[in-house]
């Protein structure tokens, strides 16, 4: 937790780009990279949450040598079906370069669970360290809307690569 702290403090608060371009991925492995991810609605989706994801190596608080290996995220939420829905709580799947994964489950992202109206994103930032200087995380978000549907907002596999290390 005290390296999540660390990273938050340490990045700039900032607005992201409008992320919802449909039915393209973006991806560069530079040290920032970003992803537009389930970001494909078909007009009549009531439940459809975009997501798009955006990656920073964090040399200051890495290990370049032997690791840990520490990356930024930066994530927009945006529902893009036509009735509110709320975020309840957050699956990861962070795997590195050698395979190992690690499951982080839990309520909310960032201490928060947003409510998203039609059209509404909601933006925030983490962090996490790998053992390797390249890993992957995917997952979803759990979400409840206005009706009570429940429903899976899948976030689609990204890449965590320490500059330089991916061609």
């Amino acid at each position: 937790m005290r390296i999540l702290a660390q990273i938050r403090d340490s990045l700039p608060k900032r607005k992201f780009p409008d992320a919802s371009i449909p039915t393209r991925q973006r991806v560069g492995l530079a040290p920032q990279a970003e992803f537009v991810c389930n970001a494909r609605m078909a007009p009549e989706k009531k439940y459809e949450i975009s997501v798009s994801v955006r990656t920073q190596f964090i040399p200051e608080q890495s290990e370049a040598e032997r690791g840990p290996f520490v990356f930024a995220y930066f994530i927009t939420i945006r529902n893009s079906g036509s009735v509110p829905a709320q975020l309840i709580s957050r699956h990861w799947i962070i795997t590195d370069a050698e395979g190992r994964s690690q499951e982080v489950k839990g309520l909310g992202v960032v201490g928060q669970q947003p409510m998203l109206k039609p059209g509404e994103e909601f933006q925030y930032q983490s962090g996490t360290p790998l053992s390797t200087p390249v890993g992957t995380m995917r997952g979803s978000y759990q979400m409840v809307a206005e009706d009570g549907t429940r429903f899976d907002a899948s976030i689609p596999e990204f890449v965590l690569s320490m500059p330089r290390t991916l061609h």
